[in-house]
């Protein structure tokens, strides 16, 4: 960022009207910003703009007052609050925030009660991190109007007129919903506004191999995948002991086939985690049975079909990594938490949603390996994800800053790219009574696009 934030304090004050666009500045801050008494400059917040005239006030500590009333023309609550502040001279231009939108969807809309789903501890650790750091935090719906949203508050979140965010990050749940009319036509009207939204959709799993297969540097960890056919499958159920199948649109675990060679020559057994069980999955098919078995299944469900990886086990259940990164100010990306997933027992997924568990990486590691082969393989884990994460934000459409990237390690210690989630689960991290390192950065990250697009934004109008 070319110019420099500086955090400061505003604070509310009751003035007449004819004083209600005067900004009192202490004079450690005039000083700073290298303002004049009786200045006119523009203060910017949110999306909105409002002409001031400055009056410098005695004080050592960097602080602004603002009236209530003209706290109210920004749609924010009357109280202190910490910003960010940033002074364009060129502009005459005191830009505060940044103003952070969390975008979701929710299952009902009960003032008196709302919850934000797997995401609400989140969402208060995100505000509690905003308050400390200089910001405002909110949560909305695309469905309600522009700057409508919740705001943190004496421990429960309020629903209220609030300034339009400088920066959203998009939580939606449903990928039915991203495709919506009314969803599409929100997305155009932040275009308009040049309101950035990152993670601003859920990736595909054939997107994400047909971007990391062409990095010739990623091609050794990733596992074999083709789009599902009868041919393509008969194929990958000849040359791998074990294949799976994943509808590319899927999540948490769900609808996934496992197909497992037997001893028997041209026979196969399947596990799922279907949400109806097979009838019989302890039988033994051709790969033209299992073709007609899953046809009806997998009707009008894109899915692929991928190679197996003889990975490490911890106590013979099944074991993944995920690895959380985001981008950092220098828009760079960076580990922020690697966690073990070990499945539940009679499981072959090791999703949370299906009973799985989370451990240290370590710790899954050492019963197999001695600590300094498990060292290494979480070293060479962490150097895929930064790399996949890397080759994912330049190849992919839209903005990203957050990504969870999922790896396997084989039994010699080489990772595995399994699946890319742009709006990985929360649930992952142990940040009880503390905000966490992904929390810390998803807030570095929004601050970092809220006040570049506020100096491009003034470098079009």
């Amino acid at each position: 960022m070319s110019v420099p934030l500086i955090p400061i304090t505003m604070n509310p004050t009751k003035m007449n009207n004819e004083n209600k666009y005067l900004l009192q500045i202490s004079d450690s801050l005039v000083a700073h910003f290298q303002l004049n008494r009786g200045q006119r400059i523009k203060v910017t917040l949110g999306q909105k703009t409002i002409p001031m005239y400055v009056q410098q006030i005695a004080g050592a500590v960097k602080e602004l007052f603002l009236s209530e009333s003209t706290l109210k023309e920004f749609h924010l609550p009357i109280r202190k609050f910490t910003f960010q502040a940033m002074y364009q001279p060129d502009n005459q231009e005191l830009t505060l925030g940044p103003i952070i939108g969390l975008l979701t969807n929710l299952h009902s809309t009960n003032t008196s009660d709302i919850h934000f789903r797997s995401i609400h501890a989140f969402c208060e650790e995100l505000h509690q991190e905003v308050t400390e750091r200089g910001g405002f935090f909110y949560v909305f719906t695309f469905d309600q109007p522009m700057g409508k949203g919740y705001y943190f508050e004496n421990g429960k979140w309020t629903l209220a007129k609030l300034p339009l965010p400088n920066v959203i990050y998009n939580r939606i749940h449903s990928r039915r919903l991203e495709k919506q009319k009314s969803y599409l036509a929100f997305r155009q009207r932040l275009e308009q506004l040049m309101i950035p939204l990152f993670n601003d959709r859920f990736l595909s799993k054939w997107e994400i191999y047909e971007h990391v297969k062409e990095e010739n540097q990623l091609t050794p960890f990733i596992p074999e995948t083709i789009l599902f056919s009868k041919d393509h499958l008969k194929k990958f159920a000849n040359k791998y002991q074990t294949v799976f199948l994943k509808p590319i649109h899927g999540s948490q675990g769900r609808n996934i086939i496992k197909i497992i060679k037997n001893t028997k020559e041209n026979h196969y057994t399947l596990q799922t985690s279907l949400s109806f069980p097979l009838k019989d999955l302890l039988a033994q098919y051709t790969i033209d049975e299992i073709y007609q078995l899953l046809k009806p299944i997998l009707n009008n469900h894109i899915y692929i079909i991928q190679q197996g990886i003889d990975l490490f086990t911890h106590n013979s259940c099944a074991v993944d990594f995920r690895v959380l990164c985001h981008k950092n100010l220098n828009d760079d990306w960076k580990v922020t938490s690697t966690v073990a997933r070990i499945a539940a027992e009679q499981e072959f997924v090791s999703n949370i949603a299906r009973g799985g568990t989370i451990t240290r990486p370590i710790y899954a590691l050492q019963n197999g390996m001695t600590q300094k082969k498990a060292v290494e393989a979480i070293a060479l884990m962490k150097e895929l994800a930064i790399e996949t994460a890397s080759v994912i934000s330049r190849h992919t459409e839209g903005l990203f800053g957050e990504l969870g990237i999922d790896i396997g390690i084989d039994q010699s210690g080489k990772p595995w790219l399994i699946e890319v989630n742009s709006k990985p689960s929360k649930n992952f991290e142990d940040g009880l009574g503390k905000i966490r390192p992904s929390a810390k950065a998803i807030i570095q990250f929004c601050t970092e696009l809220a006040f570049d697009f506020a100096v491009v934004k003034e470098d079009f109008t």
